[in-house]
């Protein structure tokens, strides 16, 4: 019985660490993305459109994301939530080492970005399966009365992902420029090796969950879960893709905003990456106490409480970003991504997977999410086309964001609520 009631913790702690070093590759490829590539693989073209190509390969990853979700689900969904995991960290380590590697422009010409851009779409493969699978496996090994605060974990080391994958560019950004774009960026990229190692290590003696066992065992597997899923589900999975809009605030924050400040208000790069850090970190400490609030009140309080504090709180970021004082600048970040985002980012593992029974569960989330995140994925490229010239040129974009989240929450607010549903009847038609 010990044994039994160390597994949801020990599942918490292996979707988390899987997380964070899987999403550890993929925030680096948005971070030099934003500072390193247009100059590196899209040195042929002036400097705006290389920004916009840049931005442009980091939401072509997005694109791959539905297609693997679809791939990724049905066998998360057919032989088990672990295999794939395992297959996922595999995939993503393996093409951001290859990134590092990878000759520049200078040297190999357009094969140069053709080739970078293949290579995101093996990440964006890899990062449909991860969180969704991590999702489903740490729900399944909780209990009933504490399902939110488990699985909030998986996001919670997509945040210390993003920490690592910063801490690592900020000595790196601080090379002098020939360095920089010389070699001084592929440090992160072939850090991966380390990463793809220590994630396996973690992840391959964790147990399958007990409910995908027991479906197994009682063949009750869906032989097409992607058919059943759009049959039974499809308007859970349409719910999933609106509300999964709340992460445009994500790469708006992570992608966007560290260029345009940089670029355009000569903001300091280490004051932007040093700002993620923090909202970061920040989110590592809130994101446990709304889930712990969200096995108290329920999923949707919390979510949609979330997503309009995020819609309102975008423009005072975006003045405080565009300001260039350093402290206005860490508290934005601090409370717009560290307190605020926070809320639905910690929710959204149990309360999408919890839409779906077991059977199509890895299915129904990872398709849901990645449609929904194909906004996210562009709106660096989008944010970026919208903005005017001057100091109140951020508007428009700071409009866009609050939108998606108003839509977000409009569309949680039709969820059923289901914070005190048994796991065995979680995703049950109702008559």
């Amino acid at each position: 019985m010990a044994t039994k009631n160390k597994l949801p913790k020990r599942a918490a702690l292996v979707s988390f660490v899987g997380s964070m070093l899987e999403y550890y590759d993929f925030f680096i490829y948005g971070t030099a993305a934003a500072l390193i590539f247009p100059k590196v693989f899209f040195a042929n073209v002036d400097p705006s459109t290389a920004t916009l190509l840049a931005l442009l390969s980091f939401g072509i990853g997005y694109i791959a994301r539905p297609v693997g979700a679809i791939i990724l689900g049905h066998f998360g969904d057919r032989i088990g939530r672990k295999t794939v995991l395992l297959f996922t960290l595999v995939l993503m380590g393996g093409s951001t080492l290859a990134i590092g590697l990878l000759p520049d422009a200078k040297a190999i010409g357009n094969a140069a970005p053709i080739i970078l851009t293949l290579l995101r779409l093996l990440q964006g493969l890899s990062a449909a399966g991860e969180q969704s699978g991590a999702n489903s496996l740490t729900l399944e090994h909780s209990a009933n009365s504490n399902r939110a605060f488990f699985t909030s974990w998986t996001l919670s080391g997509t945040q210390a992902g993003a920490i690592l994958a910063t801490l690592v560019f900020i000595p790196v950004s601080s090379l002098p420029e020939d360095q920089l774009l010389g070699w001084g960026w592929r440090i992160p990229f072939l850090l991966s090796a380390l990463v793809l190692l220590v994630a396996y290590l973690v992840r391959r003696t964790m147990p399958e969950t007990p409910v995908f066992t027991e479906i197994k065992d009682k063949a009750k597997v869906a032989r097409f879960p992607v058919v059943t899923l759009l049959r039974d589900y499809w308007p859970d999975v349409l719910r999933v893709i609106v509300c999964a809009l709340i992460a445009t605030v994500s790469t708006m924050t992570a992608v966007f905003a560290l260029g345009y400040a940089t670029s355009k208000f000569g903001v300091a790069r280490p004051t932007m990456l040093w700002a993620g850090v923090l909202g970061n970190v920040t989110a590592l400490i809130t994101q446990p106490l709304w889930a712990l609030l969200a096995d108290r009140i329920g999923r949707k309080p919390v979510f949609i409480g979330g997503a309009l504090g995020c819609a309102v709180l975008v423009f005072p970021y975006f003045i405080a970003v565009t300001s260039g004082n350093t402290l206005a600048i860490f508290a934005a970040a601090m409370i717009l991504s560290g307190i605020i985002y926070a809320a639905p980012n910690a929710i959204w593992p149990s309360f999408y997977a919890e839409m779906f029974e077991a059977r199509v569960r890895y299915s129904g989330t990872a398709i849901g999410t990645q449609l929904g995140f194909l906004a996210a994925g562009f709106t660096p490229l989008v944010s970026a086309s919208l903005v005017g010239e001057g100091p109140n040129g951020w508007i428009p974009v700071a409009a866009f964001v609050a939108c998606c989240c108003v839509i977000a929450a409009a569309a949680a607010a039709t969820a059923r609520e289901t914070h005190t549903v048994d796991i065995a009847d979680l995703g049950k038609r109702r008559a």
